[in-house]
């Protein structure tokens, strides 16, 4: 990333909701010897006070705050190198745009952005300028996923020929996607952009290939309206101030929260944003439930399944090859319990703390011919992200070596988006669709 010569990285952040305080808290606690946070931009002036005053928490002065209209100015003013894109998803592409053309570099939040032209508006002005852009694909630097890459590099299962990849999130950090701003489309993509982006990111890097054609089938199962016919629906809008959602499993209560209750519930004044909406209400577009069949440049296949209404957290990832079969198990939390069910996996630090059930994880390759063999992986953790989110801000706050190339590009966060975008399309009309339909990419 840039900075003048002798000079630690100067850095600006767009978005100052809960997403923002893992790079806030990296920048200003671990990486200070080779970056610096100087701007807030956001269009809520309550949540950048509420960092401010975190900032000073962590020992840190506060910095100046724009209003995100003015990212421009900001950029300029306070001479920035780089930005960090934390907002809402589909302001993003606007934000990068501004901040490429300004001469800085991003790192952006995934995803990339939402829908095409957005991705071709961050590619045309990554190529018109030459400034780079990294997209925070966490999960590549979590040591568990970093030890597949290295087996399927070194060919522990041969020429590969399929991959099957299931994600569970639980009726807590599930249900949360449909309180907030992801339950509509429009701003989020759906899970198959916001989350399932980092899976599909995962399965491109392990396979060293891109995506070809996808094939997708979903709908809203769970949560919405659906909610009525399952038996859990309640009638209120918002879990704040309603009786009905006191003993509601799955209503947030922000009050209870002193994070989020500064960042959301004292901040509703100035832009009306509800954090806390119910998980039943009407006016969900995103699927709850979906199924994705992808193939790659290399031959190989993906079967790929999301649930986001789970009894319990976590994945499974099965790759055949030529020579055998590696499989990737991980338990993040083996139930939900009642006490954490109205509460947020990691409160308002996004993945920086543990679930209190029990989980786990096993890496095992099983080869033609010989006993399948547990493979060690060290660094494994329960906490941010299986310690990817360290791992992560190290390499692009903190300048650390990245000889796996785990530092995902603009090119990288087109891939992932247009696999979920393909799926998007796929599952409003039933076809297969091909990537390059979309967006051909070089």
């Amino acid at each position: 990333m840039s900075s003048r010569t002798g000079e630690r990285a100067r850095h600006a952040l767009v978005g100052t909701g809960s997403r923002a305080e893992m790079f806030v808290r990296a920048l200003v606690r671990d990486h200070a010897d080779t970056a610096e946070l100087v701007a807030f931009a956001d269009v809520n002036q309550a949540r950048m006070d509420a960092h401010n005053r975190w900032l000073g928490e962590l020992g840190h002065p506060p910095v100046p705050t724009y209003q995100a209209a003015e990212l421009a100015a900001m950029l300029a003013k306070e001479r920035v190198d780089v930005l960090l894109v934390t907002s809402v998803d589909h302001t993003h592409a606007a934000h990068i745009e501004t901040a490429l053309r300004a001469g800085c570099d991003v790192v952006t939040e995934k995803p990339m952005t939402v829908d095409v032209a957005g991705c071709r508006r961050i590619l045309d002005a990554v190529a018109d300028t030459g400034r780079q852009v990294r997209v925070a694909f966490n999960y590549r630097y979590n040591p568990l996923h970093e030890q597949l890459r290295r087996l399927l590099a070194d060919g522990a299962v041969g020429e590969i020929g399929s991959v099957h990849f299931e994600w569970l999130l639980d009726v807590r950090h599930g249900a949360d996607y449909f309180r907030r701003w992801h339950r509509d489309k429009a701003h989020s993509g759906g899970l198959l952009v916001h989350k399932a982006g980092h899976h599909f990111d995962l399965v491109n890097w392990w396979l060293d290939a891109v995506p070809v054609e996808v094939h997708a089938a979903g709908r809203l199962f769970f949560y919405g309206e659906a909610g009525r016919r399952h038996g859990y629906a309640r009638d209120y809008q918002r879990a704040h101030g309603s009786s009905t959602a006191a003993d509601d499993p799955f209503a947030l209560h922000l009050a209870a929260h002193p994070k989020l209750r500064e960042l959301y519930l004292d901040a509703e004044a100035e832009d009306g944003y509800q954090r806390d909406r119910n998980v039943f209400a009407p006016g969900v577009t995103i699927e709850d439930d979906m199924a994705v069949l992808v193939r790659y440049s290399t031959g190989a296949t993906m079967t790929y399944h999301l649930t986001a209404y789970a009894p319990y957290e976590g994945y499974r990832v099965m790759v055949n090859g030529s020579r055998g079969r590696v499989e990737l198990e991980v338990v993040e939390s083996d139930h939900v319990s009642p006490a954490a069910a109205g509460a947020l996996k990691g409160a308002a630090l996004h993945g920086d703390e543990a679930a209190a059930e029990a989980g786990g994880a096993t890496l095992t390759l099983r080869p033609f011919w010989r006993p399948p063999s547990r493979i060690p992986v060290e660094g494994h953790t329960r906490t941010g992200h299986g310690g990817a989110d360290i791992r992560m801000t190290r390499v692009l706050l903190g300048g650390a070596p990245d000889p796996m190339g785990r530092a995902a590009t603009a090119r990288d966060g087109a891939l992932a988006l247009l696999t979920g975008l393909a799926a998007n399309r796929s599952l409003a009309t039933g076809a297969p669709v091909r990537v390059a339909d979309l967006l051909d990419l070089p």
